[in-house]
């Protein structure tokens, strides 16, 4: 099953971009009855502003339903990091983020929720997701206070 991953059990490197970023996935053999909710959360994302090419951060929850496909974490972790280079607003990374996911797995169900630290004085806080989550899935809350010296 992991005979096909090049970044699981190798000396790995986070490309340089997101774009050359390879997400790899591993089989999942999904049983019957409500689907299984897959949480990942990377409470140290980091991004560069733009415009000022400073540092953005942001505290990323990813939730999927699997259907056929798990991402490999080793891999997720080492896109995540290749955003650390990576100039885009707010908006843009976090939704990538969830696109790629979801292009990568063909899940379910995928929802992300951006929690990003201040710029300028102003949290921002971005939300995508697939559609509506599937029946009978339990979804906890992502667990991510309004902004009051996040930590």
């Amino acid at each position: 099953m992991t005979e096909t991953l090049s970044q699981l059990g190798a000396d790995a490197r986070p490309a340089a971009s997101p774009e050359e970023a390879v997400l790899e996935t591993v089989p999942y053999a999904r049983r019957e009855g409500p689907p299984a909710i897959v949480r990942f959360t990377c409470p140290e994302f980091t991004s560069l502003c733009p415009v000022t090419g400073q540092p953005d951060f942001a505290h990323l929850v990813i939730d999927y339903a699997p259907d056929e496909r798990l991402v490999e974490s080793k891999s997720l972790k080492l896109f995540l990091t290749s955003f650390r280079n990576h100039g885009a607003f707010h908006e843009d990374c976090t939704v990538m983020v969830g696109r790629r996911v979801v292009e990568a797995t063909r899940p379910l169900w995928l929802r992300i929720g951006g929690y990003w630290y201040p710029r300028g004085g102003i949290p921002i806080d971005v939300f995508w997701q697939t559609g509506a989550p599937p029946e009978g899935a339990f979804l906890p809350d992502q667990g991510v206070p309004p902004y009051r010296g996040r930590g």
